[in-house]
């Protein structure tokens, strides 16, 4: 996080708690040696890993297999000028062990655009920063429309 910034910073088991509220987050990855970002709908695993559903023939997946990229969910209030984001760094990789895949294919995420065939992608939360800002005021007590 950025220090004196004005937001709170918040605790690993917050962001966690916070993300598993949400049912679309957004993937930054390389693509063509530039930034991407692409949202996706996802679950958390119980150990905080990100989960994703997607096409087993899909450009994301061969951008993400193997690489380290970031994951990002929020919640934004506009009227309110409220609301967090958390950030989840980490290594992705198909999940390759059929054990595991059997068990995601009973409780893990639901893909929203189904393919023929599909993978599951875990992204390792090695990093997991997050920020909250609430009721439109700053840490300083300034009000942000101020």
């Amino acid at each position: 996080m950025y220090a004196n910034d004005g937001f709170r910073e918040l605790e690993r088991h917050e962001c966690l708690r916070l993300m598993a509220e949400v049912p679309v987050g957004r993937i930054v990855h390389t693509r063509r040696a530039l930034p991407a970002v692409l949202p996706v709908n996802f679950t958390l695993d119980d150990d905080g890993a990100v989960l994703l559903r997607t096409s087993a023939d899909s450009e994301l997946v061969r951008a993400i297999d193997g690489a380290v990229v970031a994951f990002e969910a929020d919640a934004v209030d506009a009227d309110r000028q409220s609301g967090w984001s958390v950030v989840v760094t980490g290594s992705a990789r198909v999940v390759t062990d059929p054990a595991e895949h059997e068990r995601l294919v009973r409780c893990g995420p639901v893909s929203w655009v189904p393919a023929a065939r599909e993978v599951f992608v875990r992204i390792e939360p090695e990093l997991v920063t997050g920020r909250e800002l609430v009721g439109g005021r700053t840490l300083y007590g300034v009000h942000v429309s101020a």
